[in-house]
């Protein structure tokens, strides 16, 4: 799911919100609860954000590197 920034023009209260494409916009301000709320375009949602455990640097190392490495180690 898309992460969709919204601020509200009444009070200006900013935050983020994960919800489906399909539905429509919020436009009431859980702060203020005026119907004051826009969506903004932010950069977050062209970007990708691992979170979370299991992902690890080592997980994108070729093996056949770490192989090869050790061997020209091991001939010295």
């Amino acid at each position: 799911m898309p992460t969709y920034e919204y601020r509200c023009s009444g009070c200006g209260y900013f935050y983020e919100v994960f919800h489906k494409i399909s539905q429509d916009p919020l436009k009431t301000c859980p702060k203020c609860s005026k119907e004051s709320l826009k969506r903004c375009i932010g950069g977050k949602n062209a970007q990708l954000n691992f979170k979370g455990s299991g992902f690890y640097i080592t997980d994108y190392v070729k093996k056949t590197e770490s192989k090869n490495s050790k061997n020209s180690s091991e001939n010295k």
